[in-house]
Parts: structure tokens; C-alpha cells; sequence
């Protein structure tokens, strides 16, 4: 049967639009995206929702490969990020202090959540990153200027659940602090092992299973999920789930090279930060819903045992943490110049308390991403941030 010239001209225009869409997609640029979690950790998870967000965001123009646990570790993301061996890295600043001291002072105040007591209950680090998501985009000027010394943009950040000593021995009260040697994560930590007798260690969290199971550290003091995502649950016999509390809330888990960000337009940059809302939500969401759950197989199925603080301890801690917030601004005006400390952390408090009543009714991971969107990751001018 001969083709008509109409059959011939609809075939030619196929042909014309599935080479555009062919090209469209070979021209998608893709960006890196180095995490120091292993593969099937909620993080890992995390990430891959995140590159999958983008490339819808983006309409296909960006796409993310995520490398878990083999492009840099969490000791090699910053020095990585910014000499571009990734594009994208999940950051754990408070690994490097000298670095990043003005985000690091606001991280390290999430021990006054202790203060808030019931009141924000199961939903500390939603609160604290949604505070603290604003606080940086908004009112510190001083953390972009850290974050562009090492050729970085700030883009999004998330916390843990609450924080916890898992040991390998019973630790309940004052007395058993004294002389014990606990893996800290934070100099806030550090000072609350310190101030009760107790040694900080340093050590990433890549060495702490090792660390605890070889008895070089007593305590790791860390959220209950990241016992699984880092398999230190294979070294601890005993977990106090009240103390010393806080969330680790210094992991910018989206932080981009500086070159990287602005070789984008602002359509993709958009993309990138629309995305970063939702994983800014999503990990602290799932390490609060997942602390139950790592607690009852602790207990249940590997015969761990699960203690709670004396009152003693309780409350001193929570003298600890008032005292504390000045100790914080002190502590980094004298070992890292930072000037404005207290000022910093006078105005970051009435924005926590507002988050503290915006995440009371969030009810789910969308929502509460949603929520961030809204009243902070939308706000942002892609057209200027990090330019």
C-alpha cells in the first residue's frame, strides 16, 4: 500500500520529537552526591530520594548519583566538596570546628531542648531544623561566609533523633559517669562527659563501633537509628535513652560546591533547594519514627538492656544545659573568634520557640516537608543565594 505524503510528514515530526526528547535526555547534567552512611542506611535512602525529587523538580534537566560510602567519608566530605571531587556532600560540620563555627555554635545549642521537656516530645529535631533551616538562610550571614570560604553552598540540613549513651556496661547515674571514656560527637557532649568526671573521644562515627567494641570508649553517645546505620548495636550491652539529650543537628546534608551551584540556572538551583526541604524533613521524621522500633530489637531481639537516667542525673543535666548556652558563646569566641555568639544565640531562641509550636501538629514526613517549604526553603532567592 503506498504512504501518503500526510502518513510521511506525521512520521518525519515522531521521528524530529523523539530526537529532541533523546537529546533532551542526554543533556541532562548530572551531579554528584557523596554521603559517608553505607548503602541501605536511612540516610543512603535519604539521599536517593533526594536525587530523585531533583530530577522531578528539575524537569529532567539535573539528575543526582549518589555515592554512599565510597566516593569520600564523613572525614573526607569537606575538604571533597570543596576541591569538587563531589558536587554535592552530606556534611557533618561539627567534624570540622575551625571550619564552620558559626553554624557549629547553633548546632551544638540543641541540648536546651531538654528544657522544653514533654511539651516537643518525639519531635525534637523536626522543631530544631526547621529553627534552624531559617535562622541560617535568613539572619546569619556569618555561616554563609564560613560555607564560602570552603567553596560551598548551604542548601539544606537535617538533625538526628535524640542523643544517647550506649555503652557496654550500665551508665545511670552520676557516680558511674566518673572516669568513663565517651565517643562525643560535639564539644556540647564533650563538656557534659567533662563535667560529670567522664573523658570526650573524638572519633567519626565510622570508627566508633570499633572504638566500643574493642574498648578504647565505654559510651557512644549517638541516636538510637544511627546504632543500626553504623552498626554499633553489634557492640553495646547497655543504652540510657534520657541523657544527655539534644539532636546532633550540624549535618548539612546537601551542601554544594560553590562552582557546581553556579554553573546551574535558576530553575535547576530552585530544583535543588525544593528537594533539600524534603530531606531536611525526612531524616530527622525517620530517625524519631525508627528510635522506637531500633530500641524494642535492642531489647528484644539482641538482649541489650535499656536504662533510664536517675532523677539525680536528669536534672543535673538540665542545670548542665542552662548553664551551658553561655559556655557555648564563650567557648567559641575564644577558640574561634566568633564575636556575636551570644547575640546569635539570643535571636535563634525565639525562632526555635516558634518551631517548637509550628511542628506540634505535623503529623507526617510530607507535611512536615511541605511545612519547610513553605515558611523557609521557598523564601530563598535562587537567583542570589550562593552567586
Amino acid at each position: 500500500m503506498p504512504v501518503t505524503s500526510s502518513l510521511v510528514r506525521i512520521f518525519s515530526t515522531s521521528l524530529v520529537l523523539g530526537g529532541m526528547t533523546l537529546a533532551s535526555v542526554a543533556d541532562a547534567r548530572t551531579l554528584s552526591y557523596a554521603i559517608g552512611y553505607p548503602p541501605g542506611s536511612d540516610s543512603a535512602k535519604a539521599a536517593q530520594n533526594y536525587a530523585d525529587r531533583v530530577a522531578e523538580f528539575s524537569d529532567g534537566e539535573l539528575s543526582v548519583k549518589v555515592y554512599p560510602l565510597s566516593l569520600l567519608n564523613f572525614a573526607e566530605t569537606s575538604a571533597g566538596v570543596r576541591d569538587g571531587m563531589a558536587d554535592i556532600g552530606y556534611l557533618l560540620s561539627p567534624y570540622f570546628p575551625a571550619e564552620y563555627p558559626h553554624t557549629n555554635l547553633l548546632a551544638e545549642a540543641a541540648m536546651q531542648l531538654q528544657l522544653f521537656g514533654d511539651e516537643i516530645k518525639g519531635k525534637e529535631g523536626p522543631a530544631y531544623i526547621g529553627a534552624l533551616a531559617e535562622f541560617v538562610f535568613f539572619n546569619c550571614e556569618e555561616c554563609h561566609e564560613d560555607f564560602q570560604k570552603q567553596n560551598q553552598v548551604f542548601t539544606g540540613i537535617a538533625s538526628s533523633s535524640n542523643y544517647m549513651l550506649n555503652c557496654s556496661k550500665p551508665v545511670t547515674t552520676v557516680e558511674d559517669l566518673a572516669g568513663k571514656r565517651l565517643r562525643a560527637a560535639g564539644s556540647q557532649w564533650s563538656r557534659w562527659a567533662q563535667k560529670f568526671g567522664a573523658s570526650p573521644v573524638t572519633l567519626s562515627g565510622n570508627e566508633a563501633y570499633e572504638a566500643l567494641d574493642q574498648g578504647v570508649v565505654d559510651c557512644v553517645v549517638i541516636s538510637a537509628p544511627d546504632l543500626e546505620n553504623l552498626g554499633i548495636i553489634e557492640a553495646t550491652t547497655d543504652i540510657t535513652t534520657d541523657v544527655p539529650g539534644g539532636v546532633f543537628a550540624g549535618a548539612e546534608i546537601t551542601n554544594t560546591n560553590r562552582d557546581a551551584w553556579q554553573s546551574l540556572n535558576d530553575k535547576q538551583r530552585t530544583a535543588m533547594l525544593h528537594a533539600g526541604a524534603y530531606i531536611s524533613a525526612e531524616i530527622p521524621w525517620v530517625y524519631h519514627q525508627r528510635e522506637a522500633a531500633v530500641l524494642e530489637r535492642a531489647q528484644n531481639e539482641m538482649g541489650i538492656e535499656i536504662h533510664t537516667a536517675s532523677p539525680e542525673l536528669q536534672e543535673a543535666t538540665r542545670e548542665f544545659v542552662r548553664q551551658d548556652m553561655d559556655a557555648i558563646a564563650l567557648y567559641y569566641e575564644k577558640t574561634y573568634g566568633v564575636e556575636n555568639g551570644a547575640e546569635l544565640l539570643a535571636s535563634f531562641r525565639p525562632v526555635l520557640e516558634k518551631w517548637v509550636e509550628l511542628v506540634k501538629d505535623v503529623n507526617s514526613q510530607e507535611e512536615l516537608a511541605e511545612l519547610y517549604w513553605d515558611e523557609v526553603f521557598s523564601k530563598v532567592d535562587a537567583s542570589t543565594h550562593g552567586m
